[in-house]
């Protein structure tokens, strides 16, 4: 079985532009995304997804993989797909599952993508899983950047949203507060199957993509995150991210020989 993870990455954000290359203890963001996917065993190899070509110039600088995509883009399954294809062209090979990973969630670990692997591994009739982590913080439960997921007693999504979910507002305030982590594992036929699919209303108004699967019948396999992880969509969010890696364990293992030009 060959298990590939593509991380999708952008220059154009609305929220926070040209966030891929924002520096992270001296490295760009999209570098910890790259070297932290690549440690993990289970996959055969590690590519970034990119219209860009100041992002797929630095990833081959720190001797990475970079596939260029279309610009046209507004999912970043959309580009994942289109890279998928375009792996395949190149290596000759068939691709059993593509693991959507991120750009902006630096703190993402080898073990997360294992751990969202796992139940594909084992039920070849799950499509498609994604990682969930719980929410620490009412301020983070409101907020929109923030995409809050509500699931069922069969540990399949019920409903995913910007908005926060399920509602405190009946004085409920043990309400389970958990979040989408983008770590995204499709089998291939699914993931292409998907993405021709055409947006669907409630995927549109709540720009959460995995609300393609949901409303086309599908289901989503959530699985626990062992490791907390924060997605970076604003200034903010970066500056807290720095501040938690820190102390980071992996860091040391990849930083110390690709800081953006300074090694």
């Amino acid at each position: 079985m060959k298990v590939v993870a593509v991380i999708p990455a952008r220059m154009e954000s609305s929220r926070f532009p040209g966030k891929p290359m924002a520096l992270i203890h001296g490295m760009p963001m999209i570098g910890h995304c790259y070297f932290r996917v690549s440690f993990c065993n289970h996959l055969d190899d590690v590519y970034v997804a990119t219209c860009d070509s100041e992002i797929a110039e630095y990833i081959e600088s720190i001797g990475g993989k970079a596939i260029m995509t279309a610009d046209t883009h507004e999912r970043a399954s959309d580009r994942a797909a289109e890279a998928m294809l375009k792996i395949e062209q190149l290596t000759k090979e068939k691709i059993d599952i593509l693991v959507m990973v991120q750009g902006d969630e630096p703190m993402d670990t080898p073990e997360m993508i294992s751990d969202a692997l796992a139940p594909m591994l084992i039920d070849h009739s799950i499509q498609v899983t994604n990682l969930v982590a719980p929410i620490e913080s009412i301020e983070e439960f409101e907020d929109p950047n923030t995409v809050k997921v509500v699931i069922g007693p069969d540990r399949n999504a019920i409903y995913f949203s910007r908005e926060p979910i399920p509602s405190r507002k009946k004085g409920v305030d043990d309400v389970p507060m958990q979040k989408q982590v983008c770590v995204i594992p499709f089998r291939r036929d699914y993931l292409l199957e998907f993405n021709a699919m055409p947006e669907m209303p409630l995927e549109k108004i709540e720009s959460v993509d995995m609300l393609r699967v949901l409303e086309s019948g599908g289901k989503v396999r959530m699985v626990e995150a062992r490791h907390p992880s924060i997605g970076v969509d604003t200034p903010q969010h970066l500056k807290k991210v720095e501040s938690l890696m820190t102390m980071d364990s992996l860091m040391p293992r990849y930083c110390k020989h690709s800081l953006r030009g300074d090694s």
